[in-house]
């Protein structure tokens, strides 16, 4: 049995829990359909013959249900002509299924959001129902569908179309399952985490998402690009931005996704659309680099604090692979692969064994106020570099912005390679080089507007 059925004639579904079906506009439409339909089993017509169908779970598999109404106790009843339609309806819901659910509501409760397992939610004539609906910040409201290893080998259909629906009613799709072949379609926003027993992923422990999460790396496509060229030339010149898978913990991507700092993006790599999650400042720059790919997007103003490691033991199953991982910070505790007992720091990179150059004294002999005059250099190389490109934002004719961009670009690489043999010279990062270099052009630029021409001899004594 089901309470939504569809009217192949009329169009339209029929809600049975309704007085007037859901459509007030037809006055006596319960009698009408009812009556067609005792008229159609007087005659003996076939169930598979008249114009009721199952418009709920049946519908949504793509399955077509005849069936039939009658009135049972005084309660309206749509029945269906065949068993193993009927039994659909009656899902079986695994106990891993019910740990996600509750684990979802309990991480949205710690962030301050609330919400609901098993949400139906009118919409229009029809209905839709969420696995949980978390109520985000601002209004936003995330539909969280929870799908794992016992949907069978070809996975779940309709995933499409029931996203859409969400979608179109102000509900955010977020599909979590545990299966590689389900987080490899792009059909809605797949997450993935590993396959877990169900008092695993219930307790506090850290359950990993190992696919679905990525950060956009963003660069210039010139001959030192690491990235192919996205358009399939040797080298366009323009800026592109390349998604890198990137872990994150299902409770922070539930209080994320409901905050709205992590959300959902449609990424056209060639001529296939990929459906994944990054953050709110990630999907603004890739809107701002679709707009105008000749330049690259600014970063934005908040600075990010590095992470610490999790004090809690992990859920996920540990991955023995070797890999590079960042340096945190000193005091951070980390967990051995068991996690079981603290464990000593991590070993450096297998090219950063010895001792790391940032910790060799200068081997140049440049006292405090040349160092000064370097850094005071590499900022002015900065600001010509950043003149040249706000000049390139004021061109509109296509020759003269072509000819200020390749300026643009000369006065960046300059200012660049100084960067590079300064911080090579003094044994520094040259990551924290540059950000300190653009940080005191920042200062400069609001303290005494443009700086003095740069140093000629720039190049001959950061080389010395």
């Amino acid at each position: 049995m089901a309470n939504i059925v569809w009217h192949a004639k009329l169009r339209i579904h029929l809600d049975l829990t309704l007085e007037d079906l859901g459509h007030e506009e037809y006055p006596g439409l319960w009698d009408m359909v009812y009556g067609i339909d005792r008229m159609y089993a007087a005659r003996d017509v076939p169930v598979a013959e008249r114009d009721l169908r199952c418009g709920g779970v049946c519908q949504e598999a793509g399955v077509i249900a005849p069936m039939y109404l009658r009135m049972r106790d005084g309660r309206r009843e749509a029945v269906h002509e065949r068993r193993e339609d009927d039994e659909r309806h009656t899902v079986f819901v695994s106990d891993e299924h019910k740990a996600y659910q509750e684990r979802i509501l309990r991480a949205a409760d710690e962030g301050g959001f609330c919400g609901d397992s098993e949400v139906r939610t009118r919409v229009g004539r029809s209905w839709i129902q969420t696995d949980t609906l978390i109520e985000g910040a601002d209004g936003l409201r995330i539909g969280w569908e929870v799908q794992l290893s016992t949907a069978g080998t070809d996975g779940p259909r309709s995933v499409r179309s029931r996203a859409a629906k969400a979608e179109k009613n102000g509900i955010t799709p977020a599909w979590h399952t545990d299966r590689a072949n389900y987080a490899n379609r792009h059909d809605t926003h797949w997450t993935r985490s590993n396959n877990l027993p169900a008092h695993v992923i219930a307790k506090n422990g850290d359950l990993r998402v190992i696919s679905g999460f990525r950060k956009l790396d963003f660069w210039l496509c010139d001959i030192r690009a690491v990235h192919p060229c996205p358009n399939g030339v040797r080298r366009c010149g323009k800026h592109h931005a390349t998604p890198v898978p990137k872990d994150v913990l299902f409770d922070d991507l539930v209080r994320n996704t409901a905050a709205g700092t992590i959300v959902p993006i449609q990424f056209r790599a060639s001529t296939k659309l990929h459906r994944f999650w990054v953050t709110e400042a990630d999907r603004s720059r890739y809107s701002d680099l679709l707009n105008d790919d000749t330049r690259l997007p600014e970063l934005p103003e908040t600075v990010r604090t590095p992470s610490r490691a999790s004090q809690n033991r992990p859920t996920c199953q540990p991955d023995l692979t070797v890999t590079s991982a960042p340096a945190s910070q000193p005091d951070a505790p980390t967990v051995t692969a068991a996690g079981l007992l603290p464990s000593q720091p991590a070993p450096p990179a297998a090219e950063m064994i010895g001792e790391p150059p940032c910790s060799r004294p200068p081997e140049s002999n440049v006292s405090g106020s040349q160092q000064t005059m370097l850094l005071a250099d590499l900022v002015a190389l900065q600001q010509v570099s950043d003149r040249e490109k706000q000049a390139l934002s004021e061109l509109h004719e296509h020759e003269e912005r072509r000819q200020q961009r390749r300026i643009w670009f000369e006065a960046a690489q300059t200012s660049q390679d100084a960067v590079t043999r300064y911080a090579r010279s003094k044994g520094l990062n040259r990551f924290e080089v540059e950000r300190a270099v653009r940080a005191a052009t920042k200062d400069a630029e609001h303290q005494s507007g443009p700086a003095e021409p740069p140093n000629e001899s720039l190049s001959t004594d950061v080389a010395g």
